[in-house]
């Protein structure tokens, strides 16, 4: 794999946002109105609390971890589908670019997205609202890997459901993150679900992340190997994710998917 062949992929990505102030917005707006939202919504709570409880760490820092999570998802999927609207597939492969390359320029790019608005949100969060990340202490790093690792495994995933079913297949990817948020209990405990609820959770990583977030702003000690756990889920993921699109990009190519490809849903 050379280096040189990923950052073409992250090149052309960064071409295309500097060339149309319409895309640059969103790595921002949503994210940025998402803290405003949230942040307001935690500032009345805490002043008709008669309880104590800081709703901010709990709550704005929830929303911001798993928007960070959406966002690194939608980074891989966006540059994907890039290619998808344009017809740019034949183009790319028709290259010496392999796969493995094609993938990591994807991720690459994901980065560079998903950090923008991460230091959106946490300079929204930190000098509007004041959310002091020292109630997470150094495992806010270990939570944000996890969700990232989950994030580029979702958004690989994406793909391929997408590069199998068509362009029209575009609408199953957008509601993943929602529809995974009841089971990762964002903002509240695993313990309010159903067992059958708890049971999928405990094979998402980001289950373990919030229910860590949970314990240490509660001033509790949450187990590093808990955390692990679901690090090792999140690297599991990704190797699966990469199988199947390795698996379906061969299906593609030899079924000719790929020359097919339009504006409709490939069966």
């Amino acid at each position: 794999m050379k280096p040189s062949r990923v950052a073409g992929i992250a090149l052309r990505q960064y071409y295309l946002y500097k060339g149309n102030f319409a895309r640059v917005v969103p790595l921002f707006a949503w994210v940025a109105i998402d803290m405003v939202l949230w942040g307001f919504m935690t500032r009345y709570l805490n002043s008709v609390s008669t309880s104590g409880y800081d709703f901010v760490p709990a709550l704005l820092g929830a929303v911001l971890l798993w928007d960070f999570f959406a966002r690194v998802m939608q980074g891989v999927t966006m540059g994907f589908f890039e290619d998808v609207w344009s017809r740019n597939f034949l183009n790319v492969f028709a290259t010496p670019l392999s796969l493995p390359e094609y993938v990591s320029g994807l991720v690459l790019t994901s980065i560079a997205t998903s950090a923008i608005g991460l230091l959106v949100m946490l300079l929204l969060s930190t000098t509007v609202f004041g959310l002091s990340f020292a109630a997470y202490g150094v495992m806010f790093v270990p939570f944000v890997l996890v969700l990232f690792l989950f994030g580029i495994a979702l958004g690989i995933l994406s793909s391929a459901l997408v590069l199998r079913l068509g362009p029209a297949a575009e609408w199953f990817v957008w509601p993943i993150p929602s529809l995974l948020s009841p089971f990762v209990g964002v903002f509240y405990p695993l313990s309010t679900l159903p067992e059958w609820m708890q049971w999928v959770a405990r094979a998402l990583p980001p289950s373990y992340v919030f229910e860590g977030v949970r314990t240490l702003v509660a001033g509790g000690e949450f187990s590093g190997a808990t955390l692990g756990w679901g690090l090792a889920l999140a690297v599991l993921d990704i190797i699966l994710a990469g199988l199947c699109f390795q698996w379906v990009y061969r299906y593609a190519v030899r079924t000719g998917l790929l020359a097919r490809y339009s504006a409709e849903s490939v069966t």
